[in-house]
């Protein structure tokens, strides 16, 4: 199956979907000025680490870089330098900046721009951890054996500079070449390690393609592409990083921010290996239902059905605070996809919750009080996350629902070969995904789960975001 298939679209005017959901692109005059003239409350302490030879790993054209790392292969192990932009030391607390980024809660992004967390004068250049530059970070160094399992991490205050900046594309190409960077030739081995690790734990990673919405010149096409085996590696760096920070926090106990999810229920495994017998994919009782998904090859037409059908299991993410319970169980304090507990603190340009969790580990690697404003804040900071995470979503979807319908208009009555990822069970229509134009999308009718079929487009409406195809069968 071709996942790389694309089809351009008339022009898209994504601007009624930030009106729908009340995404003020124009940031406050005074929060920009506070912005424009931050500096490092912190410049007279931090330890200089510019002697690490730091890149960063992003996709193309990001400009708000929030991590740069250096990994590496030593004889026991690995050492891990995690750089993160450090927020705290530039934003004012009770300020006007603090404020409106404590309302926004994230970045949202849109296919013809973003909605910043904070204004892009510091977002994507002064806090931003471009090549070439001094910067303050949160400077985690993460300390692993032979098998990448972390004995020893720790953040502390610092000034970095990246050397270089790369794609995903970039980095793949790299390896395979045999050509990587100094500073992420271990990355490769370290990503396997940890992948691995992470399904002894029981996590769980769905690897259906994802699909977008990409510019091409003034119209829109939508894309549908496999990961490459560099953004699980990269991924792999980010997890660590959020489970060390976690970690400090459930043994300090008192105030924390945990990223959640519940484990998947006993009836949605159930269904799923009722899915995969019909299918004929064998799937052994003791086997985890993570180490399954992993070994599933996503271009086969089964594999699709069973991973769909998976999205089931990651139900019920949130945020936990830690002073808010008493004696909690392992399954109150674990990410269940993860099989760990998990924090956010990777991404604080984009994202409201990292850059107080960040303060929370720096306060306890540094033998120091929490600031004050974190402890006001923090339980402001988890409701915005959970509020704002969903309108991210909806807005996402949105976009997708947005360009597919003014995409396929001209084409209503015209049928389409589509696989059938799942059928309709009485309570909710089929799903398919059409190779051409990439759409994953409900069918009317009773195709067959599993099997390759034709259907027909019935409905195409911009105006409402909405596309039905129906199975005539």
């Amino acid at each position: 199956m071709d996942l790389h298939q694309r089809i351009v679209s008339a022009p898209v005017d994504f601007d009624a979907i930030r009106s729908e959901f009340g995404l003020a692109s124009d940031y406050p005059a005074e929060a920009v000025s506070e912005a424009r003239d931050a500096v490092d409350a912190f410049a007279g302490t931090r330890v200089d680490r510019t002697d690490i030879e730091f890149v960063t790993i992003d996709p193309p054209g990001a400009m708000d870089l929030d991590q740069a790392l250096h990994l590496e292969r030593t004889p026991t192990g690995f050492t891990l330098h995690y750089a993160i932009a450090d927020l705290g030391a530039v934003i004012v607390p009770g300020s006007a900046l603090a404020r409106e980024a404590e309302t926004r809660g994230q970045t949202y992004y849109l296919p013809d721009g973003t909605v910043p967390l904070h204004p892009k004068v510091l977002s994507e250049d002064t806090a931003s951890l471009l090549p070439g530059r001094d910067r303050p970070a949160a400077l985690w160094t993460i300390e692993l054996d032979d098998s990448a399992v972390p004995h020893r991490c720790t953040v502390t205050r610092a000034l970095v500079r990246s050397r270089e900046r790369f794609d995903y594309a970039q980095v793949q190409a790299a390896a395979d070449a045999g050509t990587p960077h100094p500073a992420i030739a271990a990355l490769p081995e370290f990503g396997r390690l940890r992948i691995e690790a992470g399904l002894d734990r029981g996590a769980i990673s769905l690897r259906l393609p994802a699909q977008e919405v990409v510019s091409h010149g003034d119209s829109w096409r939508l894309e549908l592409e496999p990961r490459t085996a560099a953004d699980d590696w990269n991924e792999q760096v980010s997890l660590l990083t959020g489970m060390c920070a976690a970690r400090i926090m459930v043994e300090n106990k008192g105030l924390g921010l945990l990223r959640t999810m519940p484990p998947p229920s006993r009836s949605a495994i159930e269904s799923m290996r009722h899915t995969a017998e019909l299918l004929g994919l064998d799937w052994p009782a003791e086997m985890p239902v993570g180490r399954m998904l992993a070994g599933l090859d996503v271009n086969t037409p089964a594999a699709l059905v069973l991973m769909s059908e998976s999205t089931g299991l990651l139900r019920g993410a949130g945020y936990t605070l830690l002073d808010q319970l008493d004696d909690p169980a392992p399954d109150q304090l674990t990410h269940s996809a993860i099989g760990a507990p998990y924090a956010h603190v990777t991404a604080p340009l984009r994202r409201l919750a990292d850059r107080f969790t960040t303060e929370i580990c720096l306060a306890h690697c540094a033998g120091t009080e929490v600031p004050q404003w974190v402890a006001d804040g923090l339980k402001g900071a988890a409701e915005t996350m959970r509020r704002t995470d969903g309108v991210a979503g909806k807005v996402d979807r949105a976009c997708i629902d947005l360009t597919e319908a003014t995409l396929l208009a001209p084409r209503v009555g015209t049928d389409f070969a589509a696989m059938v990822l799942r059928g309709a069970d009485g309570s909710r229509p089929a799903e398919i995904f059409v190779e051409d134009p990439p759409i994953l999308g409900r069918c009317a009718g009773e195709p067959p789960e599993g099997e390759r079929v034709s259907v027909r487009l019935t409905v195409a409406d911009a105006e409402s975001r909405t596309v039905t195809f129906t199975y005539p069968g």
